[in-house]
């Protein structure tokens, strides 16, 4: 199923991916589902999301609000 998100997403270069892999592997680490984090990597800033989260908001309250 990532697969098929992933190739649902335009991605310029082979560099694109990565940044969005790692984006994608920040959120889930700060407790966001792997599909919710591959969904919005490219449109929230993780930092914001961490932020909050490191301030007790829940993960995925945090990304609506970053949203």
């Amino acid at each position: 199923m990532e697969d098929q998100l992933l190739s649902a997403i335009d991605f310029e270069d082979e560099e694109e991916l990565r940044v969005h892999e790692w984006r994608t592997d920040q959120l889930h680490r700060l407790g966001i589902p792997r599909l919710l984090a591959e969904i919005f990597a490219e449109d929230v800033d993780w930092h914001e999301v961490a932020a909050l989260v490191g301030h007790g908001c829940p993960p995925l309250l945090a990304v609506v609000i970053a949203w």
